[in-house]
């Protein structure tokens, strides 16, 4: 993201010239934050250089600097958004303008500014009690994080089905952005809210390797360790035209739907996209081109080199956090690894969902599971309240039965009197 940049560049100006023992003694007690989340066999990434997130400026108390996010492209909104952040900042303070203050009032700054200052000296006041090592500040929950970083004019409408969310979703949005407060509704359907909305079906296609193109083409991803590589094929569209405009259109197509899919499945690190070969070299510049501009929309810190005379694209995509397919998969054990299955999570939650969905067309008071003995462990051992909720929402009584027969991702809903 353009606010991350502003971040970095103020990050490596502070520290030019230094290593990390000029730096740092053994023993020395100092206060971190961790900027990138554990992936694969990597660790986490700490750095010294706090930065406290608002809703319209990222706070950065141990540096003299003014940033404002790339995004932010008219020149005018530019220069009144910095002068009036160098009007309110105190001495010696840094702060990153975000994205969304450009529809920001002052006054919305200013309240933004005193909060970050004041959860500062929070963080100080622990830092100095606590002993080490221990956690002095933990960043909002994915519910009001999610709002906060993405919840902006642009957005239609935000639907929460869980009631007490949706109370503190509505106190926070009073606070930091009152005038999002009528978007925001609670669900009250029948159906499980991912079943109406379909998003059960999404998240399935978002966990497959293939996805499939409205003209009859499609994309193959494969993620490794080291890196993904995207491949385009033109499937069973043979187009109406010649073959170099079908390979075209098909690439234009998988250049947008790519784009997405990055997004979508939290792509990051480094990416190959292997597009079908073009010999006309106004349709590779033109390929390039609405690429480039497909994945401006994205959030993420992206790089990409030119296309080469082969039709591949070499592009990096910052990557802080899981991919969906590391959060929603684990290594398959019937393969040793070779392959991945659905987490045990996911199947659990896949269960209460199509139990939640049925239970008003049965008029049995039970309910037997029959799963895989790791599923049933999971259940009973790590989701007693999710169950309970369950067997309280439906009226059921939900019994778990492990059956060692079962492929861990097959499981049987038995409804009884």
């Amino acid at each position: 993201d353009g606010e991350e940049r502003e971040i970095n560049h103020a990050d490596r100006r502070r520290l030019h010239g230094f290593t990390i023992e000029d730096l740092l003694d053994e023993g020395q007690e100092i206060l971190v934050q961790i900027n990138k989340d554990p992936i694969g066999t990597k660790g986490a990434r700490l750095t010294c250089q706090i930065t406290l997130p608002g809703r319209n400026l990222v706070f950065i108390p141990q540096t003299d600097h003014i940033g404002i996010s790339r995004k932010i492209e008219d020149e005018e909104t530019r220069d009144t958004l910095r002068s009036l952040i160098e009007e309110l900042r105190p001495q010696d303070t840094g702060f990153i303008i975000r994205t969304v203050a450009e529809h920001a009032s002052r006054e919305d700054l200013e309240a933004d500014m005193e909060f970050l200052m004041l959860l500062w000296d929070e963080v100080k006041d622990r830092s100095a009690s606590s002993p080490i090592p221990a956690l002095v500040y933990e960043d909002l929950d994915i519910t009001l994080r999610s709002v906060r970083d993405l919840f902006s004019h642009d957005v239609d409408y935000l639907i929460i089905d869980d009631e007490n969310a949706y109370d503190k979703l509505v106190r926070f949005v009073n606070t930091f952005a009152p005038q999002l407060k009528s978007k925001i509704s609670l669900y009250r359907g029948d159906l499980p809210l991912f079943e109406a909305y379909g998003i059960d079906v999404e998240i399935s296609k978002a966990l497959d390797k293939k996805v499939w193109l409205r003209s009859g083409g499609y994309i193959i991803i494969e993620n490794t360790e080291a890196l993904t590589v995207i491949d385009v094929n033109t499937g069973r569209f043979v187009g109406k035209d010649d073959l170099n405009a079908t390979i075209f259109k098909t690439n234009i197509e998988a250049a947008k739907e790519i784009a997405y899919q990055l997004r979508l499945r939290n792509i990051g690190g480094i990416i190959i996209i292997d597009f079908i070969d073009m010999e006309d070299e106004q349709h590779r510049e033109n390929l390039f081109d609405i690429f480039k501009e497909a994945v401006k929309k994205d959030k993420s810190r992206i790089n990409i080199l030119k296309l080469s005379e082969f039709g591949l694209v070499q592009m990096t995509r910052k990557r802080s956090s899981e991919n969906l397919n590391q959060m929603m998969c684990e290594p398959c054990h019937y393969c040793t690894g070779e392959g991945v299955l659905k987490s045990r999570r996911t199947i659990c939650y896949e269960i209460f969902r199509k139990i939640s969905r049925n239970s008003g067309r049965s008029n049995g008071s039970t309910v037997t599971v029959r799963v895989h003995p790791r599923i049933a462990d999971m259940i009973i051992k790590e989701e007693e309240a999710t169950t309970g909720r369950l067997e309280q929402d439906t009226g059921k009584r939900l019994i778990i039965a492990p059956a060692k027969e079962l492929h861990i991702e097959k499981y049987e809903i038995i409804w009884q009197h």
